[in-house]
């Protein structure tokens, strides 16, 4: 840019301030070419210093049931809860939203099947998040007693993946 003042510059580089706070961005960068001698290069970034709080997933009340022998009532509730993937202790929940993998590449076996024994850090599976292959680790050593997602299947953050036992 020359080194002559131009003030719709000034106004557009506030413009683009503010569509970085109002849009949630932390990073926008643009080139202006006004002739062949002048033109101005923009940069505006923030630093995001908040984490977001993580994501909580709430439980669905169970009704109690009145019946007149309360220890076999209770057998079918407890059954119910434990039918829940998400409140099992062998969980392994998805840290990142994307795609599931079970094998490395299409024609390759499976990280894991029901059964398999897994030692603590083994690849379950892989998430693909933004064309980036994350390998998701077995936190503990144990049996895969359940898959709970498909090849392919698009995951949330927190989505039960996995069982061990």
């Amino acid at each position: 840019m020359k080194n002559k003042s131009h003030e719709a510059d000034v106004a557009f580089i506030k413009a683009l301030a503010e569509m970085l706070r109002d849009n949630d961005l932390t990073e926008l960068e643009v080139k202006r070419a006004y002739g062949d001698d002048d033109s101005l290069n923009v940069r505006v970034s923030r630093q995001i210093t908040a984490m977001p709080p993580p994501v909580q997933v709430a439980m669905p009340a169970v009704a109690p049931v009145a019946v007149a022998a309360a220890a076999p009532a209770a057998a079918p509730a407890a059954a119910a809860l434990s039918d829940d993937p998400a409140s099992h202790p062998g969980v392994v929940p998805s840290p990142m939203v994307g795609t599931v993998y079970i094998q490395a590449e299409p024609g390759a076996p499976a990280f894991i099947s029901v059964g398999s024994k897994v030692s603590e850090g083994d690849t379950l599976l892989i998430i693909e998040a933004m064309k980036t292959m994350n390998h998701i680790p077995a936190p503990k050593g144990g049996t895969v007693k359940r898959i709970l997602v498909e090849d392919g299947a698009v995951v949330e953050f927190g989505t039960p993946l996995v069982i061990i036992e």
